[in-house]
């Protein structure tokens, strides 16, 4: 029987779940996912974990304990940095998360806390995968195939992101799935912009954008701008923040105002998180210097209410509906 390495369905996985699939495929372990978000899920995070943590970090702790009774190992790598931006990291959460998980939970399995830092130089992720691959005495040829896999379905992975399909519906692809992104039935665009975990999440966020569509609007998110035109944004910013994600929203904003006319701009935010707070105002501000454009901001927890967004959200469009003369 293979090993089998687990990986929960939150924070990172929506950013970087292709490479990492294929590079332990690669090794010939068997990648185990955690199910979708339900209820007994965060549940069980909320129970796991200390109570002033924010609702993503809730979850992930609930993942990660859905998965310790059928993997061998559980992959929390330690994200430091995935780019050679100076003075850019991730949260202080996201830094400390294995130490969190070890110190709340019982009863896992190993953990595979390996420290990801890419500002170490060229070459280090390759290194990153290759003190992997020993763990699991895989030699360097395969070691050397499993991340050029990687590599490939990672591109891939961005170029369905780039044709404006969600991670969601990127992975289904990748996967085999059909994918269809209805049409909209009115001329409305708007950016939908958070962090990936907060965005994406259909059970934490209610399901926002499959919500937005039936409205009849084009929904844009960040990962939909390639990487490259993400950091030709950062110069359009007089002081650049210190959080990868935080970055990264900042700027698709700055690109959908500049770029694509876009009608609104919603921000999902999570309820008590600090760099979210900050992405929340510059975002707003930006939204008001660049024409005006409409901006409202939803902010989820654990106790976060369908009927509420729903009101909210259908609102917002009916105001944007009237002004442009569409009803």
């Amino acid at each position: 029987m293979s090993i089998r390495i687990g990986i929960p369905r939150a924070l990172a996985y929506y950013a970087y779940f292709p490479f990492w699939k294929e590079f332990f495929q690669g090794l010939g372990l068997e990648v185990v996912v955690s199910q979708a978000t339900t209820k007994q899920i965060l549940d069980n995070g909320i129970k796991e974990s200390v109570t002033d943590a924010c609702v993503p970090i809730k979850l992930f702790h609930g993942h990660v304990y859905s998965l310790k009774d059928k993997v061998d190992y559980i992959f929390i790598p330690r994200i430091v940095s995935v780019n050679k931006e100076k003075m850019v990291t991730f949260c202080p959460k996201f830094l400390g998360l294995p130490n969190m998980i070890k110190s709340s939970m019982t009863g896992l399995p190993p953990i595979l806390d390996t420290r990801i830092d890419l500002k170490k130089g060229k070459g280090e992720l390759f290194k990153v995968c290759y003190r992997l691959g020993r763990k699991f005495n895989a030699g360097i040829f395969s070691i050397i195939k499993a991340y050029i896999s990687g590599r490939k379905a990672q591109a891939r992975y961005q170029r369905l992101l780039n044709s404006q399909l969600t991670p969601i519906e990127a992975l289904n692809i990748m996967e085999g799935e059909d994918t269809i992104s209805p049409e909209s039935k009115q001329e409305l665009i708007f950016a939908v912009l958070g962090f990936p975990y907060t965005v994406y999440d259909k059970f934490i966020n209610v399901d926002i954008i499959s919500k937005l569509r039936k409205l009849g609007i084009k929904v844009l998110t960040a990962e939909m701008v390639p990487p490259k035109v993400l950091l030709q944004q950062a110069k359009k910013v007089p002081k650049n923040l210190f959080w990868n994600f935080g970055n990264q929203v900042v700027r698709a904003a700055l690109y959908y105002l500049d770029n694509f006319k876009v009608d609104g701009i919603i921000h999902v935010t999570a309820f008590g998180c600090g760099p979210d707070a900050m992405v929340d105002k510059m975002i707003e501000l930006e939204a008001k210097q660049r024409g005006k454009v409409p901006f409202m901001s939803i902010t989820i927890d654990e106790h976060t209410g369908e009927a509420g967004i729903a009101t909210r959200l259908e609102a917002f469009v009916d105001m944007l509906v009237l002004r442009r003369g569409l009803s």
